[in-house]
Order: C-alpha cells, then sequence, then structure tokens
C-alpha cells in the first residue's frame, strides 16, 4: 500500500509540473466534480430537462452521498495526503508539491466522493441524454456522445482530485467505477410519488445512521475524526479546514434535501405546477433563476463556533432547497410568463 501512495504521489508531481499554469481550470473541474454541485448545479438543470430526471438526479445524489461516507468511514485504514505529511513521506523521496484550498477537505480518502456522488448523479441525466440524442439521429456516433462528454467530465475531475492533491489516484478510481455502479443501479430505484413519512423516515434514517456508526467506531476505539486532525495540522492555512466539508456536513446536506423532497412532492403548490408545461424559453429561465437562488441561499455564511448550530442550520438550508426550485422557481416563471401575454394584448 505504501508503494501505490508513493507511486500517486508520483504522478501528481508529474501532473502539476506538465500542467503548470492550468490551475484554474483544474479547480474549475474539481469544483463541477463537488458533491455540492450536484445539488445546486446538475439538480437544477436536470429538473428544467425533465422533471422526473431531476428528481432521479436529487435522489440518487442524497443517497450515494451517505454511502460515500460510510465506504470512507469502513475505509478508515486508507489515507489521505495528510497522512504523507505525517510521515514525512515527501520530503523523504523527494517530492514537491503545490497545495491548494481545496485539498484541506478533512474526511478519510477513499473513494473519491466527488468522483463517485457525481458519477452516481449525474448518471440519469446521461440516460435521458443518450435517449435523446438516439431520437433524433439514427448515427451510432452520436448516440455515443452523452457517454463521452460524461466520461470526459469524469476523467477530468478525477485528474483535478490528483492535480490538487486531494487523492490519489486509485482513490480517484474507486470513486469513478463505484459511482457508475451506484448511478445504474439507483436510477433503476428512483422514489415516485410516495407517502410523506417515507421520506421522513429516509431523512431521520440517514442522520441516525451516520450518528450511530460514528458512536459505534468511537466505542470500539477507532476515531473517524482522525483525518481532520491531520489535515488541521498541516494545511498551509487553519482557514482552509471548514465545517462544511467535514462528514457530517454531507449528513446534513443529504438528510435536509430528503425531507426537502417530501415536503415538495406534497405541497399542494406542486400538485398544480406539477400538472404545467414549460416551453424551452421558459426552461432556460428556470434554470437561471434556480442557479441564480440556490447559489445566493447557498453564499449565505453560517455561524461555525457551535458545530451543532452549524449542522443544523445547513439541514435546514438544504431542506428548502429543493422547495425553492421545485414550486418557487416555476412559480415565478409562470408569473412571468403571464405578466408577457397580458403586455403583449394591451
Amino acid at each position: 500500500m505504501e508503494a501505490l501512495h508513493e507511486n500517486g504521489i508520483a504522478m501528481a508531481q508529474v501532473l502539476q509540473e506538465r500542467l503548470f499554469g492550468l490551475e484554474k481550470f483544474w479547480l474549475w473541474a474539481t469544483y463541477l466534480g463537488d458533491p455540492k454541485s450536484v445539488f445546486i448545479v446538475f439538480f437544477p438543470i436536470a429538473y428544467f430537462l425533465d422533471r422526473k430526471v431531476g428528481v432521479a438526479v436529487l435522489w440518487i445524489a442524497l443517497i450515494s452521498e451517505w454511502l460515500n461516507l460510510v465506504f470512507k468511514w469502513f475505509l478508515f485504514g486508507e489515507r489521505p495526503y495528510w497522512w504523507v505529511r505525517e510521515n514525512d513521506t515527501l520530503s523523504k523521496y523527494g517530492f514537491t508539491l503545490r497545495q491548494f484550498p481545496s485539498t484541506c477537505e478533512s474526511g478519510p480518502g477513499s473513494p473519491s466522493g466527488h468522483c463517485m456522488i457525481t458519477g452516481a448523479a449525474l448518471w440519469p441525466l446521461l440516460i435521458a441524454s443518450s435517449k435523446y440524442v438516439s431520437q433524433l439521429s439514427q448515427s451510432r456516433l452520436a448516440r455515443f456522445l452523452p457517454y463521452a462528454v460524461y466520461c470526459s467530465l469524469m476523467l477530468a475531475v478525477g485528474v483535478s482530485r490528483i492535480y490538487i492533491l486531494a487523492h490519489f489516484p486509485h482513490q480517484v478510481l474507486a470513486g469513478i467505477v463505484t459511482g457508475g455502479v451506484l448511478g445504474h443501479l439507483l436510477s433503476k430505484n428512483v422514489p415516485d410519488e410516495k407517502e410523506f413519512r417515507f421520506y421522513v423516515i429516509t431523512s431521520i434514517a440517514l442522520l441516525l445512521g451516520a450518528a450511530l456508526l460514528y458512536w459505534s467506531m468511537i466505542g470500539l476505539g477507532i476515531d473517524p475524526s482522525w483525518s481532520i486532525q491531520l489535515a488541521s495540522k498541516w494545511c498551509s492555512d487553519p482557514k482552509w479546514v471548514r465545517l462544511d466539508t467535514r462528514p457530517f456536513a454531507s449528513v446534513t446536506r443529504s438528510a435536509g434535501n430528503a425531507l426537502g423532497l417530501g415536503l415538495t412532492v406534497h405541497s399542494p403548490l406542486y400538485s398544480n405546477i406539477n400538472q404545467q408545461t414549460f416551453k424551452g424559453s421558459e426552461r432556460l429561465c428556470g434554470v437561471v433563476l434556480a442557479l441564480g437562488i440556490l447559489h445566493a441561499l447557498d453564499a449565505i455564511p453560517l455561524p461555525t463556533d457551535f458545530s451543532l448550530l452549524f449542522y443544523s442550520l445547513n439541514f435546514l438550508r438544504n431542506a428548502i432547497c429543493p422547495l425553492i426550485l421545485m414550486t418557487v422557481v416555476p412559480g415565478l416563471v409562470t408569473s412571468i410568463n403571464r405578466r408577457e401575454i397580458t403586455s403583449k394584448t394591451e
């Protein structure tokens, strides 16, 4: 395993040397692969292209994000880059690597969450795009275009994670493979018109399941937070180690979205909006509004002095995201459309 880590460090050094000057591109790629981007970028886009596809993207994202945390905790022996610094592997073998703010994520290393969660969540969008292209063209090459885009994106995300020292190559590969398998399996079991209690139970199960696993590991003498301590020690800037990169931030995000999805699909406003059909310009308007509102909501700083308060507010913020996207934004689009029609008839 040590040889695997050393080869991974060598590959990261080669990437940083050969791709020097492209930092902004790789940081952008790692941003696209961030699980948070699934909820505030890909989910809005997918939803206004097709409602069922959007819900599938959201559902697979929250389930795979929770599973990624479980996998990482069970693979607690797998080392992140902080273990390398702790054991002085860099100076020992003469490696010189540049550190980035995105490196200071405090969770364990394997499998890569960026590759696993994003890869799984985008699977419904991939399948829907492939079917749509097949309807437009009989060319076999055209049918594989969505797969080419998907693979290119995952490759870029994977390389970016190695480039910024967030993961070793084998951790990236594990994330890509696991994400593809989960996406294929979970896309066949997306809940449709479930009772409200189903979403409540799912949200509670995600929270309690993670908490029980965490405290069970503590009881067995295993510290799931060991990587957080190393990140705080070896990160170039302690401010880069933020609460929103910690494991329970992803748990509260997933659980909040699960509850929010249930609240949304069982709201009277959603029932009315769900019967409407939007035109191309209205869909584009919806995407722009949704991206703007969700990014503004995500940009609101949460208090970090008290972790329980941070996680509670993070849960609530993510619980209202589906409600905003699936009811408020379509309502605004409908209102704008009505005003345009009225102004034209006057």
